[in-house]
């Protein structure tokens, strides 16, 4: 290497040197932007969750304020713009807080290369550390907002200029190093703004208020600028903070004024879409759904969130209603064949019924005379004849099938119960209880079912 070309890479490295800075604090604040052009501050960072902006708005103007979350519609922010200031504040916090240690550590790194260079007989060696220090200076601008980015390009030249003559040392003659391109430094498009004041922190609140589409977080927001009013009220104009104070509670007050509203709205419209519901009455439901609307406009239409879920309440009991009015139709048009089967299953039921007694013994265990296991065995043959000549309807085929197993374990109880009795044995006695138990189980079930579908339809 010519001697020049190293002692200018070594005087250059000078210019590497960090500039003394001041300390600066650690810098929190920034915007969401709005579609109109005005801005709410946000205590870090905003997130874009859906279609939702969400972020941490201070309520005062203090190094620790108290923060309110803060959650918008995305259509109602200017997305875009509120990056570009996120991206600029980020680039100005780094070059006022960490920049200069950051470029101290890399001119330390590029000085400890060169001073290897230095004492490095072996020309290939010496290239190998230029050139990997090149690669360091070169990747750093880019990660690093490209702070103090025109000393980096300078520095690279003179090595530039070493790796060349290095490379001439060492007989490969044309530099191959692929060299880096630099585009011009994105310009702060977004100027940051000041930190706002007292007064400016409330105004920001009440902005949000404004622009919120959540009845319960508008509340909330507005209640927040009245707490912030009282507790900085000596910092703030005295006329302004009065006025504003009075405002804002008298908007606390219309927001809660409105929510009864609306919750009478709904508590009323539900009264009579349970009514309709019940009588299937399906044009009276329909016309429910459509005086909503009149009614949110004689509100103002301020509550949309609680118009959809009441909308959509009536539209389910609506959908209910039409299905209410399809089962009771079907049940008009089976009546003829519901009540022939009603008359003949009639008889079985009865049967079933005088066999409790009977049953809740052999279950308990209590006792069963012949005679009773005998009355048993007749009352279980004359349900099964009876029940096994029904033909069932179709929609009680199922329940008709129950109370057949129902009679049939019935019997099984009956005949395990005397097995038990002649052989003395309680492990079986224990069987015929649990078919007796299952008998009444599956018996009182059957009942329900057939007397439901016997039932027109109701409301549910």
């Amino acid at each position: 290497m010519r001697r020049p070309s190293l002692t200018a890479a070594f005087v250059a490295l000078a210019l590497l040197r960090p500039l003394a800075a001041a300390a600066a604090d650690d810098v929190t604040l920034l915007r969401v932007f709005l579609t109109d052009g005005t801005s709410l501050v946000s205590y870090g960072e905003p997130a874009l969750a859906g279609s939702r902006v969400i972020f941490s708005m201070p309520t005062a103007a203090t190094p620790n304020p108290p923060l309110h979350l803060v959650n918008l519609p995305l259509e109602r922010v200017d997305w875009e713009r509120t990056s570009r200031y996120a991206a600029s504040a980020r680039a100005t916090h780094y070059v006022e807080t960490q920049a200069d240690i950051d470029y101290a550590a890399l001119s330390n790194e590029v000085a400890a290369t060169l001073s290897d260079v230095a004492r490095t007989p072996d020309p290939a060696k010496r290239l190998e550390i230029v050139a990997r220090a090149r690669k360091t200076l070169a990747g750093w601008p880019e990660t690093h907002y490209n702070y103090r980015r025109a000393e980096v390009l300078q520095m690279l030249s003179l090595l530039d200029e070493a790796i060349a003559d290095l490379q001439a040392a060492t007989g490969r003659g044309q530099f191959t190093l692929s060299l880096s391109a630099f585009a011009d430094p994105p310009a702060i498009v977004e100027p940051l703004l000041p930190p706002p004041t007292p007064k400016e922190a409330i105004e920001q609140v009440l902005a949000a208020a404004r622009v919120t589409d959540s009845a319960a977080e508008r509340v909330s927001l507005l209640s927040s600028a009245v707490t912030a009013i009282d507790r900085d009220r000596t910092t703030l104009p005295p006329e302004w903070a009065g006025a504003t104070r009075a405002e804002t509670e008298a908007a606390v007050k219309a927001e809660v004024r409105l929510d009864r509203a609306y919750q009478m709205l709904t508590t009323r419209t539900m009264a009579v879409a349970n009514r309709r519901a019940r009588l299937a009455d399906v044009r009276g439901l329909e016309r429910l759904v459509r005086t909503i609307p009149q009614h949110d406009a004689a509100l103002g239409a301020r509550r949309p969130d609680a118009v959809n879920a009441l909308v959509t309440a009536v539209e389910a009991k609506l959908d209910a209603a039409r299905q209410l009015r399809l089962a009771r139709d079907r049940f008009a048009m089976r009546a003829a064949v519901l009540a022939r089967y009603r008359v003949a299953v009639g008889t079985p039921l009865a049967l079933f019924a005088q066999l409790k007694p009977a049953l809740e013994a052999v279950k308990a265990l209590s006792g069963s005379t012949p005679v009773t296991l005998a009355a048993m065995d007749r009352t279980v043959g004359r349900i099964l004849k009876l029940a096994n000549a029904i033909v069932p309807p179709e929609e009680a085929v199922t329940a008709h099938a129950l109370l057949v197993s129902a009679v049939q374990l019935a019997g099984n109880a009956a005949q395990i119960r005397r097995e038990a009795t002649m052989a003395g044995d309680m492990a079986r006695a224990w069987d015929a209880s649990s078919a007796a138990a299952g008998a009444l189980m599956l018996g009182a079930r059957a009942r329900a079912d057939i007397q439901a579908l016997l039932r027109p339809p109701q409301f549910r």
